[in-house]
């Protein structure tokens, strides 16, 4: 796989996928070049050769182009530095060819992790350049995955970009100790507008940033030429011919794409490396004490590891399946609960949704660690998981796109892009594809129906959504049907490549409007909601962070309004707030959407008490249950309304529900078909609840006639002397 990927990639630039990815009719369909190291230079056929960099060494090296319909790489010849005795080496990783280019071996492994460029572990401090276009283009952009703003030019543009007139460019990472360095991944410029991407490059070593050495071909002894990018997103690896022990690392762009600039996103692969007196490498505290399984899982191992935690804990947890994906596989849940299997009067039911994006992965992996760790809490008796699971049902779906993560785990966590994987099979991103409940909503108060003619509250599926050929994914409809067979009253779902929390609406109510604020009737719950994971969790906390792409999130909160951010229209979020009685927010879990797995412990600590304390808050508010006065028997589908917020919610089957507010006193009806409405004041405080709000509802008339007779009983006098009374003021 590695060979064909660094054949590929020695290719000239392709049209790309990925965001920013030049169409065919800009570039063309076939590559516009391919270079080639030789010791001799030949001219490309559509343009005269490029001009000799000024001497800088004894001897230099050569590059030939071959160009290809019209196209043209510009080339930059630069001299051999001279290169000192490496500090350390190992056997080579990559042949070389007599003319001096890279053979891939039939299989490359990364074997060492990331430095953390994309992660954010390595600081803007670290970067330095030999020159940028601006600032917003530094080499603290340089960053693989990283996001451009909607504009060029600004703060926040999408690479490191040396200025046009450098003739030697060079990007450079300060590892801060010595480390081993094994390998580099590398992409274009992330944006809209232009086309700017690195197709060769060199890589030098230092330990003091003063005299450096360059990583050499294996047999021949000259300066390796690694290919680079093809395209702005797809993201490419070199290994190093022999990895190197250094503090500094360098990169110096030799080729890029015609009429572009030299333009890079990076991750450097490297190893610690123990102490000359024989003390342990120095590594960043990564880790967490609980001992779970912190790796990356693909649908055999989750579901092995799901298996092993059900035999563990017997008593509390039930794996059950709600569907299939597109290509066949179950979308399977664990339960865990004092009573799993059955819903207990009075006991609500939460959510966790991960891996709607299937190249999202931290998701997935905290939901594996969070029922290891539930599961184990509670045999330790832990008291805090123990009311957890006692006080409520937990429902965890660890994967919601498992197709999706399927392609992203075959590419690896540094290797998958910034979108391959996030849609399902049938290229579909399951965000946008819940029923758009919104619009016909607003539709109806805008003509005033609300709530007297059209209810504020589980509005239907429009009927173009049930049609057989209605564009609604396989995973989409299995979601939908869990949230109607189980009454969900909390739910987060969690995503990846930002770290904010996002909440309802996140469709805007302006019609194409790209950003608007749409707060839902319940703003300040939902606002509440949302600064409690946000408040708990460690990363986002760090006030000493830098914004993961092009938005500061930490200047309001770490949470935003979705619809404030970009319009969504059929999100689950909204989907479930419409169509249930849930609360939805969205979690952005980390910058980076495919963490390294030896990055796991250090986010299951960053989001442990985050996760845990969100469930919690499923207390907030007021609980209770409607019965029928008469009989005593729990109303099913009683409407609960809070004056003052038009948004209502329903009782589950027996007659129990919840509903979430933030403190104060509130009037509260409830109401069911044949039955007196009852109104009375409820007052939640900052006391941990629920507030007890229970309702006993009187029949009408009407409804104990229909029932008499239904049952074939004679009416009571007292019945019909008031039905009689009735008739005669009507008359």
């Amino acid at each position: 796989m590695w060979g064909l990927l660094l054949a590929l990639a020695a290719l000239a630039p392709a049209v790309g996928l990925g965001l920013g990815a030049p169409s065919a009719s800009v570039l063309g369909p076939t590559s516009p070049a391919t270079t080639e190291a030789t010791g001799s230079t030949t001219a490309p056929r559509s343009s005269p050769a490029q001009p000799p960099r000024k001497a800088n060494a004894t001897s230099e090296q050569h590059v030939r182009i071959r160009v290809i319909k019209k196209k043209k790489v510009i080339v930059k010849k630069r001299k051999k530095l001279t290169r000192p005795s490496p500090p350390v080496t190992a056997k080579p990783l990559v042949t070389t060819s007599p003319s001096g280019t890279l053979n891939p071996p039939e299989k490359q492994e990364p074997g060492c992790p990331p430095l953390g460029l994309e992660s954010l572990r390595v600081s803007d401090s670290q970067f330095e350049a030999s020159s940028s276009q601006s600032f917003g283009l530094g080499p603290h952009r340089g960053r693989l995955n990283i996001q451009s703003g909607l504009e060029d030019g600004d703060l926040y543009d999408g690479a490191w970009c040396a200025e046009q007139q450098d003739t030697e460019p060079w990007f450079q990472v300060d590892a801060k100790n010595p480390i081993r360095f094994s390998g580099i991944v590398t992409q274009g410029r992330n944006s809209v507008w232009r086309y700017d991407w690195v197709t060769s490059y060199k890589v030098q070593f230092s330990n003091d940033s003063q005299t450096w050495w360059t990583s050499r071909n294996h047999s021949s002894g000259t300066d390796a030429v690694f290919p680079a990018n093809s395209d702005p997103e797809t993201p490419v690896l070199n290994l190093l011919p022999e990895p190197q022990v250094a503090r500094f690392i360098r990169l110096l762009p030799q080729t890029w794409l015609h009429g572009g600039a030299s333009c890079l996103r990076a991750e450097i692969l490297a190893c610690p490396v123990s102490d000359p007196n024989d003390l342990p490498p120095e590594t960043q505290a990564l880790g967490s004490s609980d001992p779970l399984d912190f790796r990356h899982h693909n649908y055999k191992a989750m579901r092995k590891l799901m298996k092993e935690v059900n035999e563990q804990c017997p008593n509390i947890t039930r794996i059950y399946s709600i569907g299939k994906s597109y290509r066949g596989l179950k979308l399977y849940v664990m339960e865990m609960s004092d009573q799993p299997g059955e819903h207990e009067l009075g006991e609500p039911e939460v959510r966790y949704v991960a891996g709607m994006h299937g190249n999202e992965a931290l998701g997935r992996e905290l939901l594996l660690l969070l029922m290891q760790f539930l599961c184990r809490e509670f045999l330790r008796g832990d008291p805090r998981v123990t009311r957890l699971l006692t006080e409520m049902r937990i429902h965890l779906l660890p994967s919601m796109n498992p197709d999706g993560y399927e392609t992203a785990y075959r590419r690896g966590s540094e290797l998958v892009g910034w979108a391959e994987g996030r849609w399902n099979h049938q290229s579909i991103d399951l965000n946008h594809n819940f029923a758009d409940l919104n619009t016909p909503l607003w539709d109806a108060e805008d003509d005033g129906l609300v709530p007297h003619v059209v209810p504020n509250h589980h509005v239907p599926l429009p009927t173009y959504y049930t049609l057989p050929n209605a564009t609604v994914a396989p995973e989409t409809r299995a979601v939908i049907e869990w949230m109607k067979r189980i009454p969900f009253v909390l739910s987060a779902n969690l995503h990846g490549g930002e770290l904010v929390v996002s909440y309802p609406f996140d469709m805007t109510r302006t019609p194409w409007a790209a950003r608007e604020l749409t707060p839902t009737p319940d703003d300040a719950v939902f606002r509440w909601l949302s600064t409690v994971y946000a408040g708990t969790n460690r990363v986002m906390q760090d006030t000493d962070r830098r914004p993961c792409h092009s938005q500061d999130f930490s200047l309001h909160g770490n949470i935003i309004n979705g619809a404030d951010w970009h319009t969504v229209p059929g999100s689950m979020n909204d989907f479930s707030y419409l169509h249930t009685n849930c609360f939805e927010v969205t979690v952005e879990l980390s910058c980076d959407k495919f963490p390294h797995e030896n990055e796991l412990p250090q986010e299951w600590e960053n989001n442990k008490d985050a996760l845990l304390t969100y469930l919690e808050q499923v207390r907030m508010g007021i609980a209770g249950v409607v019965r029928d006065k008469d009989t005593g028997l729990g109303i099913a589908d009683a409407v609960i309304a809070v004056e003052g917020i038009n948004h209502d919610v329903t009782t589950a089957w027996g007659g129990d529900y919840w509903r979430l507010l933030t403190p104060g006193d509130y009037a509260v009806t409830a109401s069911a078909e044949g039955y007196h409405s009852v109104t009375r004041t409820c007052r939640v405080t900052f006391e941990e609840g629920p507030v007890p709000c229970n309702f006993m509802l009187t029949k009408t008339p009407k409804q104990r006639l229909r029932e008499l007779l239904a049952a074939g009983a004679k009416v009571p006098p007292d019945l019909r002397r008031r039905l009689e009374r009735l008739r005669g003021q009507k008359d």
